[in-house]
């Protein structure tokens, strides 16, 4: 059978605003077909069996030409291939999607189109620049800055264009400017008519740049602003101080590194990207199976009625815990009047999760934290069953022994080093281009630095920003000295630290 080609608007730029359509279209793919404006983060939405090609073209770089496209895609739908080609913006907005679909069309072959949010809306809205507004622009028009250069004139009629349309924006203009700005002007558009160009439009890396029609040109050879950028003309750009909302955000601009596992990194990503930051997730650790494939955790399971506690100190040994328990086909009611201890709220949330609600939390989310408020109610001979990973601390366990408990330690998971490529992290960092580096565990650290080669003086320029006290002091044993120390041991709590701390500096 023949396959179908979904021609998949992949948005301006922020991987969320691709529609709930082109993500669905995108997961049930064989190969996926995408662009130089096409998020990278889209691609997490593939099958791990899905075939990628990247055939981005850039204003002086083309990667593949135009009739290689179509031709790729009719040869994959040809092959009975579900195809997802990403586009950037919309695909009938200047993105040549007509051209592909009508390939597709000659050669009796399926399509499907998938619109997606353009740059000549979003990248303005992101400026805080509406396209229309009721007392100012009342229509507006979406123009090519860069026409078929095959034509032998410009298909553009200037002279209704310039005077006609209260909002004109321009996509990939940049380097027409002197000729788009010149033919506004000739046809009767005030000089002095506020401009302004968005570079990177809905990401991190924004840039506006607002002057005039008149001086447009000028300032974006001064400014050395570079494509791709959209060109807005009209007096709407006056709003943009009052509507201003994106690129004012706390952490605006400030590239962050995240070294939590893949599987673990959305929730930290999420909120500082929602402050403005520009996220790197590097995972540094990877979590795995135990190295007894869970033989200690199956044997306490078997007998778990013999302890009077259980004591989860992560997230990840509460689910590693409740998966075995539910492979040895038991639930929570095995647990039967067992006492509960949980280090961190977030490791409480999980166990609500499965139907459990933790005896003790401490208010100081480390073992130091649980030894000091489980006081009296350990007494000798007390039975106690900690589930944790491979590396934890002694701290807990040593102590709980001091007091007269009977502790078995089993591994729920071992933490071990991501399996990540990460030299262009370490040119990143080298290039002074990443602010803040993230550490949510000792491992996190320990981990980063074995992949960097230990090179230690790579964090020099950066802000290092941890979770908690003990993360830190991994820190500082090797050599790197912590700038943000959370405050409240959690992922909102290290956000929370993150934000107070570039409030103060600003």
């Amino acid at each position: 059978m023949a396959g179908i080609v979904y021609l998949i608007g992949a948005g301006p730029g922020d991987a969320g605003l691709l529609t709930i359509k082109g993500a669905a279209c995108i997961k049930k793919a064989d190969v996926i077909v995408y662009d130089y404006l096409a998020d990278k983060k889209l691609l997490a939405y593939a099958a791990d069996k899905a075939e990628l090609i990247y055939v981005g073209k850039q204003a002086d770089k083309h990667t593949m030409r135009q009739e290689e496209i179509n031709q790729l895609l009719v040869d994959k739908a040809k092959m009975g291939k579900t195809v997802a080609r990403l586009k950037g913006g919309d695909p009938f907005v200047f993105g040549r999607g007509g051209e592909e679909a009508l390939a597709l069309r000659q050669n009796g072959l399926q399509f499907e189109i998938v619109p997606g949010v353009t740059s000549a809306i979003s990248a303005a809205a992101y400026a805080g620049i509406p396209v229309t507004h009721r007392k100012i622009a009342a229509s507006f028009a979406v123009v090519t800055g860069h026409e078929d250069p095959t034509r032998q004139e410009s298909g553009i009629n200037w002279q209704n264009l310039a005077v006609g349309i209260d909002t004109l924006v321009f996509l990939m203009g940049v380097g027409n400017l002197p000729y788009i700005t010149k033919q506004l002007i000739a046809n009767g558009r005030e000089p002095k008519t506020p401009a302004a160009l968005v570079r990177w439009g809905t990401k991190p890396q924004q840039e506006v740049l607002v002057t005039t029609v008149e001086n447009a040109a000028a300032d974006v050879k001064k400014y050395g602003l570079k494509p791709p950028a959209v060109f807005v003309v009209g007096n709407v750009v006056k709003l943009r101080d009052s509507l201003r909302w994106f690129d004012n955000k706390e952490l605006f601009g400030r590239q962050i590194l995240i070294t939590r596992a893949r599987n673990q990194a959305s929730k930290l990503t999420a909120g500082l990207e929602q402050l403005g930051a520009s996220c790197i997730e590097a995972p540094v650790i990877s979590i795995e199976k135990p190295d007894d494939a869970f033989a200690g955790l199956d044997n306490a399971i078997e007998n778990i009625g013999a302890y009077e506690w259980i004591i989860f100190t992560s997230a990840n040994g509460v689910s590693k815990f409740f998966e075995r328990l539910a492979n040895k086909k038991l639930d929570t009611r095995a647990l039967g009047n067992m006492r509960i201890a949980a280090i961190g709220s977030s490791t409480a949330k999980v166990l609500c999760r499965y139907g459990v609600r933790a005896d003790l939390v401490p208010h100081e989310f480390c073992a130091e934290g649980i030894l000091a408020e489980m006081g009296t109610q350990v007494k000798r001979e007390t039975k106690i069953l900690l589930p944790r990973a491979k590396e934890a601390r002694s701290v807990l366990p040593d102590e709980l022994k001091k007091a007269g408990a009977q502790v078995d330690i089993v591994q729920c998971y071992k933490t071990v080093t991501a399996d990540f490529d990460y030299e262009a992290v370490a040119a990143k960092l080298a290039a002074g281009e990443i602010n803040i580096v993230t550490f949510t565990s000792s491992s996190t650290v320990t981990n980063l630095l074995k992949l960097l080669g230990n090179k230690k003086e790579l964090l020099a320029g950066t802000v290092v920003a941890c979770i908690g006290p003990i993360t830190a002091e991994t820190c500082r044993k090797n050599g790197i000295n912590p700038t943000i120390i959370a405050k409240k041991y959690t992922i909102v709590g290290l956000i929370s630290a993150i934000r107070d701390f570039y409030k103060q500096v600003n």
